[in-house]
């Protein structure tokens, strides 16, 4: 039986898909992210996987690990797929941003980044077990909890699980043109700190050295040096109590994204190099979590990709690939050599916003997808 030809069905899917998105997890809250990942690993059980759950570590919430009967499990390399179950959208965001399905959109709050694509890859499972096919190789899911962290507690069980695979598969959200992502820019993240001097805002405001107005004077100076090449950016910031005080600390998180290893170096010393104290301000930079960079040259990667491009030829759409910005997990597994395709998940738009929503009809087309490399990978 050609998988293409499985009988999928976008409101089956939706249907099954709606408890995950009703399920908030923002990678803060472990304890919510740990519901999720419960929540995966039944669904997966129901299926037919062997099911493990991963306690979190430095904080993060669960992770689940999954695999299907295969009478060649532990002699042949398998197919990994990677996924996360957090969000960037706090608990709470369903009353701005509730499941709704209008037209052929269907809205909810990490739904296209990327339990969207998570689920249409359980969903491909469900029904090759269903109609008594089995994967030429073992299939493996692993499903974490910190990816919108950068990935800090589970980057080498990632790196593990991915390292005597045949190819691993990345269900992150498809590129605008409908795309697979088949190389990324590194990812560097830093923790920046200013230190001033404290004193009443009122009374002595003369007497104080600002941290909150050094950090923005920073922040200027790092978002200016951004290039084509190399971006920065600072998401987070932190400082004060009273607004009648001057404030003597201030704490905030830049990211840097680089095409090339020589680019991201180059960054690193750029922002490293602003340390230093100026009018009575100290200002600090740390490095933090790092995703490498994944070259788009790998003989295996290009093979899955031709792969994936002749399905999406005969489910009626071309299916494009490059390198991306956007770090994923994808980073990990890509430089340490291993086949991997990236971003077959859902097609939709918004991610990270109050507006993320995804196509519905692209459920059932990347379902078959991921049918298709499931029974055609190894073959």
């Amino acid at each position: 039986m050609n998988p293409l030809n499985l009988p999928f069905d976008d409101d089956e899917i939706l249907k099954g898909l709606r408890p995950w998105i009703e399920c908030e997890s923002p990678t803060w809250d472990a304890a919510a992210v740990s519901r999720m990942t419960a929540l995966a690993a039944r669904d997966l059980a129901a299926i037919g996987a062997s099911v493990e759950i991963l306690p979190g570590t430095q904080g993060f919430g669960d992770s689940v690990r999954a695999t299907f009967p295969h009478p060649d499990q532990g002699r042949k390399a398998g197919i990994l797929i990677s996924g996360h179950l957090d969000t960037v959208h706090p608990v709470g965001t369903l009353e701005k941003l509730p499941f709704r399905r209008e037209g052929g959109l269907c809205y909810g709050p990490g739904i296209q980044d990327m339990k969207g694509g998570n689920y249409i890859c359980l969903e491909a499972m469900r029904q090759i077990q269903k109609a008594g096919l089995q994967t030429p190789l073992p299939v493996t899911f692993l499903f974490t909890p910190d990816e919108e962290a950068g990935t800090p507690s589970t980057r080498q069980l990632i790196e593990d699980e991915a390292r005597d695979k045949r190819a691993v598969l990345v269900p992150e959200p498809a590129k605008e043109d409908g795309g697979a992502v088949i190389g990324r820019y590194a990812i560097a993240r830093f923790n920046l700190l200013t230190h001033g001097r404290p004193s009443h805002a009122g009374w002595a405001l003369k007497d104080g050295r600002s941290a909150i107005a050094a950090m923005a004077r920073k922040i200027l100076e790092i978002e200016a040096m951004t290039t084509e090449d190399c971006t920065f950016s600072v998401g987070v910031i932190h400082a004060g109590q009273w607004v009648n005080c001057v404030s003597s600390e201030c704490r905030a998180e830049a990211l840097t994204m680089a095409k090339t290893q020589e680019d991201l170096d180059g960054g690193v010393a750029a922002m490293e190099a602003l340390q230093g104290e100026e009018n009575g301000v100290t200002f600090e930079v740390t490095r933090g979590v790092t995703r490498p960079v994944w070259s788009p040259d790998n003989p295996g990667t290009l093979e899955l990709y031709e792969m994936a491009r002749k399905f999406s030829a005969e489910l009626g759409f071309e299916l494009t690939a490059g390198s991306s910005g956007g770090g994923s997990d994808g980073n990990f597994t890509g430089a340490m050599g291993v086949p991997t395709l990236d971003s077959i998940g859902v097609r939709g738009k918004g991610l990270h916003t109050l507006n993320e929503h995804i196509e519905i009809e692209s459920l059932s087309e990347r379902a078959r997808l991921a049918a298709g490399l499931l029974m055609t990978i190894g073959a």
